[in-house]
């Protein structure tokens, strides 16, 4: 066997991993799992796309080593393989933010035009928090909250927010996280609370970033 072989044949296992991260679709199961185990009819209603083409991405990913799956009643449920998913995905959407045009712009026009404020830390906030000078805001979906949240974090899920404003305290700092850096949740929360006369912030990253640095999370069961 020539020396290239091998050398070549894992360059072909890391393009088949390159391969299954090729869809749109594929990137947001990924950010929906980062934040808990989902079934496949979950995960498509939170897309709002059909069962069959959701489980076609599924099981393409989990070929490829990202996903492990198993059965629970009549729904199988998915899960990331390993940290080094998020490890990966990271990687992927730092590239973008510092070299792709299109994706610069977006950043630049959609999420700067609502917040274009340095975000909190997550060593900044763990100090806020220590000092209880700060409340903390989860505005992703309920079953998003119940699977883990910050500690003491309010959850409130956006679409509820400004009917539910009068339970967030008027005379203390917000921040506001959901399930990542350029999660559109926590962009909208924070316009809106600005709009209404709170001062809010944005978390740097999201929930499962939190998690993965291993800093302390609660959830219903704990």
């Amino acid at each position: 066997m020539s020396s290239d072989g091998p050398k070549r044949a894992l360059f072909e296992g890391f393009a088949d991993v390159a391969k299954a991260l090729a869809h749109g679709h594929r990137l947001e199961i990924l950010e929906l799992l980062a934040q808990g185990d989902r079934h496949v009819e979950a995960l498509a209603d939170r897309m709002s796309l059909p069962i069959a083409n959701v489980s076609q991405h599924l099981r393409l990913m989990r070929r490829a080593g990202l996903l492990d799956s198993r059965r629970s009643g009549k729904h199988v449920v998915y899960r990331l393989r390993d940290p080094s998913v998020l490890v990966l995905t990271a990687s992927l959407r730092q590239v973008a933010e510092r070299n792709y045009a299109e994706v610069r712009d977006i950043i630049g026009g959609y999420f700067r035009t609502r917040d274009s404020f340095e975000p909190v830390s997550r060593k900044e906030l763990m100090r806020r928090l220590k000092n209880d000078v700060v409340t903390v805001l989860d505005v992703r979906p309920s079953d998003e909250y119940a699977s883990g949240h910050l500690p003491g974090a309010v959850g409130i899920p956006l679409r509820d927010l400004a009917r539910r404003l009068r339970e967030l305290p008027p005379d203390r700092e917000i921040v506001a996280y959901c399930r990542g850096p350029w999660c559109v949740l926590s962009f909208e929360a924070v316009a809106l609370l600005r709009k209404r006369g709170f001062g809010a912030r944005r978390l740097e990253d999201g929930f499962p970033e939190w998690k993965q640095a291993g800093l302390p999370v609660h959830s219903e069961a704990t």
